[in-house]
């Protein structure tokens, strides 16, 4: 499950209320905590991972970006996560600022940021974002796997792939992941839908594509019922993500913990959840 880090004290305390929540409920592979562009909130992803790790006996993976930023640095945050015990880091570029330019020997892709912590931290175990529906800058979704490949071959031990709401379009990412050579894991990312406004706004984001089914249900529903649809949604569409060949879900909760219990409540009452082995 993948958290953010609050900026205020009001969703600190909502954060760590989900965390209780969730902990009581499932032992979890792994908690990712995303890093934001500022460094303000790199440093509350410092924090938090900190916080959750010591809390909850949580695997912690943090996000780190790397466009415009110099490779000491990034290092340098690296290696305080290495200190602090965790060991492993979902490695971003990073969404580009069309007014901003990139810093003289800042990096510039991700790739680059993989075999910078392979090299300097060969025990950091590195995740890769993929794009069942290419990246937005992509120009077809074959370049962007060979560049997802470029990644694997630099150190990549898994792959987290973008948000999605179509399991064809997993199965026939994984496939095509297959066919070009890459064989680490790749996980489904998934998001419990709060709204239908909501799950349009991130569809846009990321150009991923919003179904007409989960649309009508939403719509079909009251705004205070919505998540509960978003819920049903996943769970029609689990079953045949997990028999494309999935290793497990990689949920977007948006420090929310109702639909992800909810969810764990409806798949143990059909038999297709149980705390899984350790994913490592």
């Amino acid at each position: 499950m993948e958290f953010f880090p609050p900026k205020t004290e009001a969703t600190a305390r909502d954060l760590l209320l989900c965390a209780e929540e969730i902990s009581l409920r499932v032992k979890p592979d792994f908690v990712a905590i995303t890093d934001g562009a500022g460094g303000s909130t790199r440093e509350l992803t410092f924090l938090y991972s900190q916080l959750l790790r010591s809390r909850f006996g949580w695997t912690i993976v943090p996000h780190l970006t790397c466009l415009g930023r110099d490779p000491e640095e990034l290092m340098a945050i690296a290696e305080s996560y290495a200190r602090m015990g965790v060991r492993s880091i979902m490695v971003l570029r990073g969404d580009k600022r069309p007014d901003e330019d990139a810093p003289s020997g800042s990096l510039k892709h991700a790739y680059e940021l993989v075999s910078l912590i392979r090299r300097e931290l060969p025990d950091m175990c590195v995740g890769v974002a993929g794009y069942p529906e290419k990246h937005p800058e992509a120009p077809t979704l074959e370049e962007d796997i060979r560049r997802l490949k470029e990644k694997v071959d630099c150190g990549a031990s898994w792959i987290t792939t973008q948000l999605f709401f179509k399991p064809e379009l997993y199965e026939s990412f994984l496939s095509k992941c297959r066919q070009s050579g890459i064989r680490i894991p790749i996980i489904p990312g998934l998001l419990p839908a709060l709204s239908l406004e909501q799950a349009q706004r991130f569809c846009q984001i990321s150009r991923a594509t919003m179904p007409d089914h989960l649309t009508e249900l939403m719509k079909q529903t009251s705004s205070a019922r919505q998540w509960e649809a978003g819920v049903e949604y996943l769970l029609s569409i689990i079953p045949a993500v997990l028999k494309a060949g999935a290793p497990g879900m990689h949920l977007y909760i948006l420090n929310r913990s109702r639909s992800l219990i909810r969810l764990l409540d409806k798949l143990s009452e059909t038999g297709k959840f149980k705390t899984p082995k350790n994913f490592w």
